[in-house]
C-alpha cells in the first residue's frame, strides 16, 4: 500500500510506516497519513483531493483522530482493518471563480471596524433582511464541530448549515438540505469568501453576489474498525 505522509515531522513518521509495511511515497498515493491537526487535514484535502486520508496522532487542534498511538493506527491500517466515510464538500461561486472546502465557505469582513451588510437567498427565494455583522459561515456537517459550533453552540449530521457570526440583531443559525442554494449578496462590504484554510481568497464588493452549494467533489476519510 503506498502511503503519502503529509504534514509535520515526516522523518520520524515515515519510519513508523515503513516498519509497519507500507510503501511511503511523495506522489500518487493509495492513501495519505495526516500528521497535524484539523488545519493540516483541511490541506491535505486540497493537495490530495478524494484520496482516502486517516489523521494518525490525535492532539489539541483535532478531534478527529483515533484514541490509539500511531503505531496501533498504522498496524490496523496495514491489515486494512478500517472503512471509507464520504463526506460532502461545499463550494462557492462567484463569476468564473470556485473555491471548495471540506468545512465550511464563510464570507468575512475585510475591515474589523466595519460590519458589512448582506443578504441570503435560498433556492431562489429572499430568506432574510439586511443582515448586518461580521458575515456568515455555511457549513458542512463535517465542519459543524468547527468554526460552525463556535458561533452557534450547535453541530448537526446532515444537510448544509448556515451561522451568521456577530450580527447586530439575533439572526438564528440554519440548517437547510444538503441539495440547496445559498446566494450571499453583499449590500455594503468589503467582504472576502474563502474556504477552510485555502489560501484563494474572492473580494466582494457593493451590489456583488456568490453562490453556495453542495459541491460534486467529496472527502473520503478513513475509521478504524
Amino acid at each position: 500500500m503506498r502511503l503519502l505522509i503529509y504534514g509535520h515531522n515526516i522523518k520520524e513518521t515515515t519510519k513508523l510506516a515503513q516498519k509497519a509495511g507500507f510503501e511511503t511515497v511523495k506522489n500518487n498515493p493509495d492513501i495519505v497519513a495526516v500528521v497535524g491537526g484539523d488545519g493540516t487535514l483541511m490541506k491535505s484535502e486540497k493537495d490530495f483531493p478524494e484520496i482516502p486520508k486517516f489523521i494518525l496522532n490525535k492532539n489539541k487542534t483535532t478531534k478527529k483522530g483515533h484514541d490509539i498511538s500511531p503505531e496501533e493506527i498504522l498496524k490496523k491500517i496495514i491489515k486494512k482493518q478500517y472503512k471509507i466515510e464520504e463526506e460532502i464538500k461545499i463550494e462557492a461561486i462567484f463569476k468564473k471563480q470556485k473555491i471548495v472546502g471540506l468545512n465550511e465557505i464563510i464570507v468575512h469582513n475585510i475591515d474589523p471596524r466595519r460590519a458589512i451588510r448582506y443578504e441570503i437567498f435560498i433556492n431562489g427565494k429572499k430568506a432574510s433582511g439586511e443582515i448586518i455583522g461580521d458575515g456568515v459561515a455555511v457549513s458542512t456537517p463535517y465542519g459543524s464541530t468547527g468554526y460552525y459550533k463556535s458561533i452557534t453552540d450547535s453541530f448537526f449530521e446532515v444537510g448544509l448549515g448556515i451561522a451568521f457570526n456577530n450580527s447586530t440583531e439575533r439572526s438564528d443559525h440554519m440548517v437547510l438540505k444538503e441539495d440547496s442554494e445559498i446566494k450571499i449578496r453583499i449590500l455594503r462590504g468589503p467582504a472576502m469568501a474563502y474556504a477552510d484554510n485555502n489560501k484563494l481568497e474572492i473580494p466582494l464588493n457593493d451590489g456583488e453576489e456568490i453562490v453556495v452549494s453542495k459541491s460534486k467533489d467529496i472527502a473520503c476519510l478513513i475509521k478504524l474498525l
